[in-house]
């Protein structure tokens, strides 16, 4: 009985198709389809915030290696651009945007190779101006959408890097750097973005600024000139309140002091050096406060919070040696040694951070601990344009970097004028539900229209992304 009900719901469950197909009868001769119709409202939105005129007023280029290379710079950046929002990872993949009707909709449309060569023409230089872009849309995009809802509150500015595998003996800049992978340091042949991101207690990180690097360079290289950069966008954007937080790699003088410069406050990890231990070993035994933690409990009979996480702080002078010397807090959180389950006495780990945060201990703890949400960041650009980096050059993977970060706060923004869900979503979810939906053009009187699938299950959020964008929408803030 029961192997008849298992073949029963199979049967049900089973897809069949409804005709007879035979090999002839799949054609691709459609000129009115879009495979991509989600990029019309997307680039709308780009377009409203001014992405070409950006470009046409700071990437500029004065000479060529090939002529007409870096012609018509602005659409064809545009076109790079679209295609990493339909999925492209690598230059050829950008030919999606030529299939079909795509040239019915866009006013220029260009082949993967005139795109590549004009990568190719990228110097260090134009790369930067692709920075100056960046955060200037982005502060566009800010006013136009809640893609930064919350910032007149606080900002959360983050920095990390990550290390790009390359596999190409090739490949300009590539060189052996340290990565983790299950926990374990190992070498890897590779280049190395450093990405400084802003967020708030209401918004997802978007990105700030990102400069690709070698894959030897040191975590910290460059990130002082980044964290200033990142504050001033994020102050553009109209945040008042800023905090700046790092792990270690970014725990030093030129990082801190250039924060606080800034108008920021900061919280970077410190490494355990010898005045750190000290000031650790000050710390009195009762000054230790158990944290609350997702998943931490209250104990029944005495009310009182069990968590095997607790935080104190001192006051700490660091980089006392230097002309970079400062003096705040220096918060510990300490955990229970895992590894001594049968200990006389507890053993715990000690895990030091560097801040000027007015914030309670335990909160301001708390608030240094979400520094994490970078990597959702990370996650989105490996899932996306920077599963690959695509050229020989190391500018033009300069400015493909650069490129990806726009598109990355593009379907950002793009999420947040439609439901609180989708402006937390990732960037593949956004992808398949909004962009990557087929259309067919019609024009019924020389009126264009767009058929979409019926019953389509995000059919409202597209429909609603559609409307906002296509209206004069602008973000309310309360006075």
């Amino acid at each position: 009985m029961l192997k008849t009900l298992l073949v029963r719901i199979g049967r049900t469950l089973s897809v069949r198709l409804s005709h007879g197909w035979r090999r002839s009868t799949a054609v691709f001769d459609d000129e009115n389809l879009l495979s991509c119709a989600g990029l019309l409202p997307v680039l709308e939105l780009a377009e409203h915030a001014g992405l070409s005129e950006l470009l046409d007023e700071h990437v500029v280029f004065t000479d060529e290696r090939i002529r007409s290379g870096a012609a018509n710079p602005t659409p064809k950046l545009s076109s790079i651009i679209a295609g990493m929002l339909a999925g492209a990872d690598s230059i050829d993949d950008l030919n999606v945007i030529r299939a079909g009707g795509m040239n019915r909709v866009f006013g220029g449309v260009y082949a993967p190779a005139t795109l590549g060569i004009l990568l190719r023409e990228f110097t260090f230089g134009h790369a930067r101006q692709l920075g100056s872009v960046l955060g200037r849309h982005l502060v566009a995009l800010a006013d136009r959408t809640d893609v930064l809802a919350g910032i007149e509150e606080q900002a959360l500015v983050d920095i990390d890097s990550l290390l790009r595998p390359v596999y190409g003996q090739a490949k300009q800049g590539a060189s052996f750097g340290h990565t983790k992978i299950a926990s374990r340091q190992v070498l890897r042949l590779g280049l190395s973005p450093l990405v400084t991101t802003i967020s708030t207690r209401k918004a997802a990180p978007v990105i700030a600024g990102m400069r690709l690097r070698a894959g030897k360079a040191g975590s910290g290289r460059g990130a002082a000139s980044m964290v200033t950069e990142a504050i001033n966008t994020a102050k553009a954007a109209g945040a008042k309140d800023i905090l700046v937080r790092g792990d270690s790699a970014y725990g030093t003088g030129k990082v801190v002091a250039a924060a606080v410069k800034a108008g920021a406050r900061f919280s970077f990890v410190l490494t355990k050096q010898a005045s750190v231990n000290r000031a650790i070993d000050s710390i009195a035994d009762d000054a230790w406060t158990p944290v609350h933690y997702p998943g931490a409990e209250f104990d029944p009979d005495t009310g009182e919070l069990i968590s095997d996480a607790e935080v104190a702080e001192v006051q700490y002078t660091a980089f006392a040696s230097t002309k970079y010397k400062i003096t705040a807090r220096l918060i510990v959180r300490r955990v229970r040694d895992r590894n001594h389950d049968q200990e006389l006495f507890p053993v715990w780990r000690y895990h030091p951070f560097f801040t000027n945060s007015t914030e309670p201990v335990t909160d301001a703890d708390l608030t240094h601990r979400q520094h994490a949400v970078i990597e959702t960041v990370f996650a989105d650009l490996i899932d996306g344009p920077l599963a690959h980096l695509p050229s020989g050059l190391f500018p033009a993977n300069a400015a493909w970097t650069m490129l990806a970060a726009i598109a990355h706060n593009l379907l950002r923004a793009a999420g947040t004028l439609i439901d609180p869900a989708h402006a937390v979503a990732r960037g593949a979810t956004l992808r398949r539900r909004l962009v990557n939906v087929p259309a067919r053009i019609a024009r019924p009187q020389g009126k264009p229209i767009l058929h979409l699938p019926a019953h389509w299950p995000h059919a409202e959020e597209w429909d609603t992304l559609w409307d906002r964008t296509f209206t004069d929408h602008r973000r309310q803030v309360a006075a």
